[in-house]
Protein backbone atom coordinates (compact mmCIF):
# COMPACT_ATOMS: atom_id res chain seq x y z
CA UNK A 1 0.00 0.00 0.00
CA UNK A 2 1.02 3.14 -0.95
CA UNK A 3 2.54 5.44 2.07
CA UNK A 4 2.82 8.93 2.64
CA UNK A 5 5.96 10.47 4.15
CA UNK A 6 7.84 13.63 4.22
CA UNK A 7 5.34 15.60 5.05
CA UNK A 8 7.74 19.12 5.77
CA UNK A 9 8.39 19.00 1.70
CA UNK A 10 4.97 20.18 1.01
CA UNK A 11 4.66 17.80 -1.82
CA UNK A 12 0.66 17.17 -0.80
CA UNK A 13 0.14 21.04 -1.41
CA UNK A 14 1.18 21.07 -4.90
CA UNK A 15 -0.70 20.64 -7.78
CA UNK A 16 0.94 19.34 -11.34
CA UNK A 17 0.67 21.05 -14.40
CA UNK A 18 -0.19 18.59 -17.83
CA UNK A 19 3.61 18.07 -17.93
CA UNK A 20 3.68 17.06 -14.28
CA UNK A 21 5.44 19.48 -12.91
CA UNK A 22 4.81 20.69 -9.64
CA UNK A 23 3.28 23.75 -9.73
CA UNK A 24 3.48 25.97 -6.07
CA UNK A 25 0.28 27.47 -4.96
CA UNK A 26 0.01 29.69 -1.70
CA UNK A 27 -0.57 27.10 0.34
CA UNK A 28 2.98 25.73 -0.36
CA UNK A 29 4.17 29.12 0.27
CA UNK A 30 2.38 29.27 3.50
CA UNK A 31 4.19 26.13 4.89
CA UNK A 32 7.75 27.80 4.37
CA UNK A 33 6.30 30.87 5.67
CA UNK A 34 6.14 28.48 8.91
CA UNK A 35 9.36 27.94 9.14
CA UNK A 36 11.76 28.55 11.98
CA UNK A 37 13.89 30.93 9.56
CA UNK A 38 10.94 33.17 9.28
CA UNK A 39 8.60 32.80 11.94
CA UNK A 40 8.82 35.57 14.62
CA UNK A 41 9.84 34.23 17.26
CA UNK A 42 8.74 35.22 20.72
CA UNK A 43 11.05 38.50 21.05
CA UNK A 44 10.64 39.61 17.27
CA UNK A 45 9.49 42.95 17.21
CA UNK A 46 6.23 44.45 15.70
CA UNK A 47 7.53 45.39 11.82
CA UNK A 48 8.99 42.11 11.65
CA UNK A 49 5.23 40.74 13.21
CA UNK A 50 3.63 42.49 10.75
CA UNK A 51 4.94 41.48 7.82
CA UNK A 52 4.96 38.13 8.48
CA UNK A 53 0.99 38.11 9.24
CA UNK A 54 0.28 40.38 5.82
CA UNK A 55 2.35 37.68 3.89
CA UNK A 56 0.34 34.57 5.89
CA UNK A 57 -2.78 36.01 4.79
CA UNK A 58 -1.20 36.83 1.05
CA UNK A 59 2.09 35.08 0.50
CA UNK A 60 2.58 36.53 -2.88
CA UNK A 61 2.27 40.00 -1.75
CA UNK A 62 4.92 42.09 -3.58
CA UNK A 63 7.01 43.72 -0.59
CA UNK A 64 9.55 46.38 -0.88
CA UNK A 65 12.48 47.88 0.89
CA UNK A 66 10.55 50.14 3.14
CA UNK A 67 8.53 46.96 4.25
CA UNK A 68 11.81 44.88 4.83
CA UNK A 69 13.86 47.89 6.86
CA UNK A 70 10.46 47.65 9.45
CA UNK A 71 12.39 44.32 10.57
CA UNK A 72 13.70 45.35 13.50
CA UNK A 73 16.74 42.60 13.45
CA UNK A 74 18.89 42.33 10.74
CA UNK A 75 19.44 38.51 10.58
CA UNK A 76 15.30 38.10 9.91
CA UNK A 77 15.77 41.13 7.47
CA UNK A 78 18.60 38.99 5.59
CA UNK A 79 16.37 35.56 5.94
CA UNK A 80 13.48 37.77 4.42
CA UNK A 81 15.25 39.23 1.62
CA UNK A 82 16.26 35.40 1.18
CA UNK A 83 13.17 33.94 0.54
CA UNK A 84 11.28 36.47 -1.57
CA UNK A 85 14.30 36.07 -4.26
CA UNK A 86 13.33 32.73 -4.16
CA UNK A 87 9.87 32.68 -3.76
CA UNK A 88 9.57 35.26 -6.47
CA UNK A 89 12.25 32.73 -9.03
CA UNK A 90 9.73 29.98 -8.33
CA UNK A 91 6.64 31.94 -8.92
CA UNK A 92 8.13 33.34 -12.17
CA UNK A 93 9.58 29.87 -12.95
CA UNK A 94 6.13 28.08 -13.04
CA UNK A 95 7.34 24.74 -11.40
CA UNK A 96 9.61 23.59 -8.53
CA UNK A 97 11.36 21.91 -11.82
CA UNK A 98 11.92 24.95 -14.19
CA UNK A 99 12.79 26.73 -10.71
CA UNK A 100 15.27 23.78 -9.56
CA UNK A 101 17.16 23.64 -13.67
CA UNK A 102 16.68 27.28 -14.07
CA UNK A 103 19.56 27.22 -10.89
CA UNK A 104 21.79 25.44 -12.82
CA UNK A 105 21.82 26.63 -16.71
CA UNK A 106 22.74 30.16 -15.46
CA UNK A 107 26.38 30.96 -14.52
CA UNK A 108 25.95 31.36 -10.68
CA UNK A 109 23.00 29.75 -8.77
CA UNK A 110 21.21 32.81 -6.51
CA UNK A 111 19.06 31.01 -4.50
CA UNK A 112 20.26 30.38 -1.47
CA UNK A 113 21.12 26.69 -0.37
CA UNK A 114 18.30 25.64 1.87
CA UNK A 115 15.88 26.35 -0.78
CA UNK A 116 17.61 24.38 -3.20
CA UNK A 117 16.93 21.78 -1.25
CA UNK A 118 13.18 22.56 -0.27
CA UNK A 119 13.03 22.03 -4.35
CA UNK A 120 15.06 18.92 -4.28
CA UNK A 121 13.04 17.19 -1.77
CA UNK A 122 9.60 17.89 -3.31
CA UNK A 123 11.05 17.15 -6.63
CA UNK A 124 12.36 13.55 -5.27
CA UNK A 125 9.02 13.09 -3.13
CA UNK A 126 7.43 13.73 -6.07
CA UNK A 127 9.09 11.10 -7.93
CA UNK A 128 8.32 8.51 -5.32
CA UNK A 129 4.40 9.10 -5.27
CA UNK A 130 3.24 5.49 -4.85
CA UNK A 131 5.91 4.10 -3.61
CA UNK A 132 5.36 1.49 -0.98
CA UNK A 133 9.83 0.93 -0.77
CA UNK A 134 11.49 2.28 2.06
CA UNK A 135 14.83 1.88 1.06
CA UNK A 136 13.87 4.38 -2.18
CA UNK A 137 12.50 6.84 0.19
CA UNK A 138 15.79 6.67 2.29
CA UNK A 139 18.02 6.78 -0.39
CA UNK A 140 15.93 9.44 -1.80
CA UNK A 141 17.10 11.64 1.35
CA UNK A 142 20.65 11.90 -0.37
CA UNK A 143 19.13 14.50 -2.71
CA UNK A 144 18.18 17.11 0.08
CA UNK A 145 20.42 16.17 2.93
CA UNK A 146 23.77 15.84 3.97
CA UNK A 147 25.23 12.31 5.26
CA UNK A 148 27.91 11.56 7.14
CA UNK A 149 30.36 8.12 5.99
CA UNK A 150 31.72 5.39 8.13
CA UNK A 151 33.08 2.03 7.17
CA UNK A 152 32.20 -0.77 9.50
CA UNK A 153 32.71 -4.43 8.90
CA UNK A 154 32.80 -3.89 5.53
CA UNK A 155 29.61 -1.67 5.09
CA UNK A 156 29.38 1.66 3.29
CA UNK A 157 27.42 3.74 5.86
CA UNK A 158 25.63 6.98 4.92
CA UNK A 159 24.36 8.11 8.18
CA UNK A 160 22.28 12.10 8.57
CA UNK A 161 24.99 14.82 9.40
CA UNK A 162 22.43 16.38 10.81
CA UNK A 163 21.50 13.83 13.48
CA UNK A 164 24.36 12.76 14.10
CA UNK A 165 25.28 16.47 14.97
CA UNK A 166 22.44 16.20 17.47
CA UNK A 167 23.08 13.33 19.10
CA UNK A 168 26.75 14.52 19.53
CA UNK A 169 24.86 17.41 21.58
CA UNK A 170 22.02 15.79 23.22
CA UNK A 171 22.82 11.93 23.19
CA UNK A 172 19.60 11.65 21.55
CA UNK A 173 17.72 12.96 24.51
CA UNK A 174 16.78 16.75 22.81
CA UNK A 175 16.89 20.14 25.14
CA UNK A 176 16.98 17.64 28.40
CA UNK A 177 20.35 16.04 26.69
CA UNK A 178 21.82 19.21 26.30
CA UNK A 179 21.36 20.18 29.52
CA UNK A 180 22.59 16.85 30.62
CA UNK A 181 25.82 17.77 28.78
CA UNK A 182 26.29 21.00 29.46
CA UNK A 183 26.33 20.08 33.10
CA UNK A 184 29.34 17.16 32.06
CA UNK A 185 26.23 14.20 33.12
CA UNK A 186 27.89 10.97 31.56
CA UNK A 187 24.98 9.73 28.91
CA UNK A 188 24.68 6.02 27.21
CA UNK A 189 25.89 6.02 23.80
CA UNK A 190 23.18 6.91 21.15
CA UNK A 191 23.10 4.35 18.36
CA UNK A 192 21.47 4.64 14.74
CA UNK A 193 19.87 1.34 13.01
CA UNK A 194 21.20 0.20 9.93
CA UNK A 195 18.36 -0.20 7.47
CA UNK A 196 17.71 -3.95 6.97
CA UNK A 197 15.03 -6.55 5.64
CA UNK A 198 14.15 -6.87 9.65
CA UNK A 199 13.01 -3.18 10.21
CA UNK A 200 13.20 -1.34 7.06
CA UNK A 201 9.38 -1.08 7.11
CA UNK A 202 9.98 0.60 10.38
CA UNK A 203 11.23 3.86 7.99
CA UNK A 204 7.52 5.13 7.33
CA UNK A 205 6.90 5.30 11.09
CA UNK A 206 9.49 7.52 11.52
CA UNK A 207 10.21 9.07 8.19
CA UNK A 208 11.64 12.15 8.95
CA UNK A 209 13.43 11.26 12.07
CA UNK A 210 16.18 10.41 9.52
CA UNK A 211 17.32 7.98 12.20
CA UNK A 212 18.13 4.71 9.58
CA UNK A 213 21.64 4.36 8.44
CA UNK A 214 21.95 3.15 4.62
CA UNK A 215 24.39 0.45 3.31
CA UNK A 216 26.29 1.64 -0.10
CA UNK A 217 28.02 -1.28 -0.48
CA UNK A 218 27.82 -2.18 -4.40
CA UNK A 219 26.06 -5.59 -3.63
CA UNK A 220 23.51 -3.80 -0.77
CA UNK A 221 19.88 -2.80 -1.15
CA UNK A 222 20.61 0.65 -0.30
CA UNK A 223 23.13 1.11 -3.65
CA UNK A 224 20.66 -0.63 -5.75
CA UNK A 225 17.76 1.68 -4.09
CA UNK A 226 19.86 5.08 -4.53
CA UNK A 227 20.63 3.62 -8.36
CA UNK A 228 16.80 3.71 -8.62
CA UNK A 229 15.71 7.23 -7.41
CA UNK A 230 18.47 8.68 -9.70
CA UNK A 231 16.90 6.78 -12.74
CA UNK A 232 14.05 8.27 -12.02
CA UNK A 233 16.21 11.63 -11.60
CA UNK A 234 17.41 11.77 -14.83
CA UNK A 235 14.02 10.83 -16.48
CA UNK A 236 11.64 13.63 -15.02
CA UNK A 237 14.41 16.33 -15.32
CA UNK A 238 16.70 15.60 -18.02
CA UNK A 239 14.28 14.04 -20.15
CA UNK A 240 15.79 10.19 -21.21
CA UNK A 241 15.49 7.12 -19.77
CA UNK A 242 18.97 5.30 -18.27
CA UNK A 243 19.43 2.13 -16.41
CA UNK A 244 21.95 2.76 -13.61
CA UNK A 245 23.48 -0.34 -11.59
CA UNK A 246 26.22 0.01 -8.30
CA UNK A 247 29.30 -1.59 -9.03
CA UNK A 248 32.45 -1.84 -6.88
CA UNK A 249 35.25 -0.68 -9.25
CA UNK A 250 35.90 0.87 -12.93
CA UNK A 251 37.69 -1.72 -14.35
CA UNK A 252 36.74 -0.75 -18.12
CA UNK A 253 39.56 0.08 -21.15
CA UNK A 254 36.26 1.40 -23.04
CA UNK A 255 35.57 4.00 -20.18
CA UNK A 256 35.24 7.16 -22.08
CA UNK A 257 32.36 9.10 -19.60
CA UNK A 258 32.06 10.38 -15.80
CA UNK A 259 29.65 12.42 -13.94
CA UNK A 260 31.03 12.94 -10.22
CA UNK A 261 27.89 13.69 -8.22
CA UNK A 262 29.74 16.11 -5.95
CA UNK A 263 32.88 18.04 -6.02
CA UNK A 264 34.81 15.24 -4.39
CA UNK A 265 34.30 12.17 -6.64
CA UNK A 266 34.64 15.25 -9.70
CA UNK A 267 38.12 15.26 -8.65
CA UNK A 268 38.94 11.61 -7.73
CA UNK A 269 37.27 10.00 -10.72
CA UNK A 270 39.10 12.96 -13.30
CA UNK A 271 42.40 11.72 -11.31
CA UNK A 272 42.27 8.28 -11.86
CA UNK A 273 40.68 8.77 -15.77
CA UNK A 274 43.81 10.29 -16.25
CA UNK A 275 46.28 7.28 -14.81
CA UNK A 276 47.45 9.93 -12.08
CA UNK A 277 48.56 8.64 -8.74
CA UNK A 278 45.47 8.69 -6.47
CA UNK A 279 46.01 7.92 -2.82
CA UNK A 280 44.91 4.90 -0.90
CA UNK A 281 43.19 7.55 1.30
CA UNK A 282 41.84 9.28 -1.58
CA UNK A 283 40.24 6.01 -3.11
CA UNK A 284 38.63 4.91 0.32
CA UNK A 285 36.44 8.68 0.10
CA UNK A 286 35.09 7.39 -2.69
CA UNK A 287 32.41 5.56 -1.42
CA UNK A 288 29.79 4.60 -4.34
CA UNK A 289 29.92 4.22 -8.08
CA UNK A 290 27.77 3.01 -10.72
CA UNK A 291 27.77 2.09 -14.39
CA UNK A 292 25.04 4.25 -16.44
CA UNK A 293 23.46 3.44 -19.93
CA UNK A 294 21.46 4.95 -22.11
CA UNK A 295 17.90 2.94 -22.40
CA UNK A 296 18.03 4.42 -26.10
CA UNK A 297 21.60 4.83 -27.04
CA UNK A 298 19.99 7.54 -29.38
CA UNK A 299 20.07 9.98 -26.56
CA UNK A 300 23.93 9.79 -25.83
CA UNK A 301 26.28 11.76 -27.69
CA UNK A 302 27.79 9.94 -30.71
CA UNK A 303 31.77 10.11 -28.65
CA UNK A 304 29.68 7.81 -25.78
CA UNK A 305 27.23 5.90 -27.52
CA UNK A 306 26.81 2.55 -27.21
CA UNK A 307 29.15 2.84 -23.79
CA UNK A 308 28.53 3.18 -20.25
CA UNK A 309 28.51 6.46 -18.35
CA UNK A 310 30.42 5.87 -14.75
CA UNK A 311 28.69 7.76 -11.64
CA UNK A 312 30.82 8.21 -8.41
CA UNK A 313 30.17 9.80 -4.91
CA UNK A 314 32.21 10.57 -2.15
CA UNK A 315 32.62 12.05 0.84
CA UNK A 316 34.99 14.58 2.19
CA UNK A 317 38.13 14.49 4.51
CA UNK A 318 35.51 14.82 6.77
CA UNK A 319 33.43 12.13 6.05
CA UNK A 320 30.55 14.60 5.05
CA UNK A 321 29.08 13.25 1.71
CA UNK A 322 26.90 16.04 -0.47
CA UNK A 323 25.32 14.67 -3.05
CA UNK A 324 24.55 17.35 -5.90
CA UNK A 325 21.96 15.65 -8.22
CA UNK A 326 21.97 18.64 -10.46
CA UNK A 327 25.55 17.37 -11.69
CA UNK A 328 23.21 14.69 -13.46
CA UNK A 329 21.40 18.00 -15.50
CA UNK A 330 24.49 19.56 -16.63
CA UNK A 331 27.17 16.61 -17.43
CA UNK A 332 25.50 13.86 -19.07
CA UNK A 333 26.85 13.39 -22.87
CA UNK A 334 23.47 13.81 -24.74
CA UNK A 335 23.22 13.96 -28.24
CA UNK A 336 20.97 16.73 -28.22
CA UNK A 337 23.93 18.87 -26.44
CA UNK A 338 26.57 17.25 -29.10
Amino acid sequence: MPQDFWVSSGYRLLERDADGRLVPGDEYLRLQLARPELLPPPEAGPGERHLHARLLERPRLAVTDADLLGVEDADARDNWRAWLHFRDRLLAAGSLEACYCAQFRQPAVDVAPPFVDLLAQAIVRGLLEGTDDPWLARAGELFFRRQRVSVEGGQVLAADATTIEAYAETGGFGAVGRLLRQQDTPLAPASLDVMGAANATAYFLRDERHAFLLDLSPAREGARALARVLERWVAHLVGVRVAIEPVARIDDERWRWHVGLDAESTALLNALYRGEPVSPEARARLVALFRMRFEDPADAAPAVAGLPVYLGLACGEDRTLRLKPQNLLANLPLARAA
